[in-house]
């Protein structure tokens, strides 16, 4: 299908207050068993890391929770090619480049937390029209899975189909 032309949207909401909504399912569970080029952990837990603060993590879920959930306030600002861009203090990355981190790690019975693996959702794969769309009614949604394909934790950069991007 090719590119379609379209006004920037967001230049009429500078500054828009957008909630982005993360909702993981398929956990790995706690532990998971070592492997080629991976040593297994115990204690498995994962959270959103804070923007210049990789200590400071959001919502740290078990491993093994139904589901894992997370609630960020961003603001929605028109990018240098006047699409929306999503901005704060869990949002990484540069202008153009923005992404959300799912940090996974082992917690140590004193609340230690040591990370071992990152997941990097990235928003510049959110479609043009659903991010307009979540910019006019505040709300962006990533479901994904957060199993990877071997049965461990998911790593590196999160693109659809294995995140589902919608307005809600």
């Amino acid at each position: 299908m090719a590119p379609t032309s379209r006004s920037p949207r967001t230049s009429r909401v500078p500054g828009a207050a957008v909630t982005l909504g993360v909702v993981g399912h398929h956990l790995p569970g706690r532990t998971c068993a070592a492997a080629p080029g991976f040593p297994g952990y115990d204690g498995i837990h994962v959270g959103v890391q804070r923007r210049a603060r990789p200590a400071e993590l959001l919502g740290l879920t078990p491993g093994d929770a139904p589901t894992a959930r997370w609630e960020l306030e961003c603001t929605a600002r028109p990018g240098a090619d006047g699409l929306p861009e999503l901005t704060g203090p869990y949002v990484q990355g540069r202008p153009g480049d923005r992404f959300v981190y799912l940090c996974w790690g082992t917690l140590a019975p004193d609340g230690a937390f040591t990370m071992f693996r990152r997941a990097k959702l990235l928003l510049a794969a959110v479609e043009p029209d659903v991010l307009d769309a979540a910019v006019r009614g505040g709300h962006l949604t990533a479901r994904l899975g957060l199993t990877d394909a071997k049965g461990g934790p998911l790593c590196a950069r999160v693109v659809p189909p294995a995140v589902e991007w919608s307005a809600t």
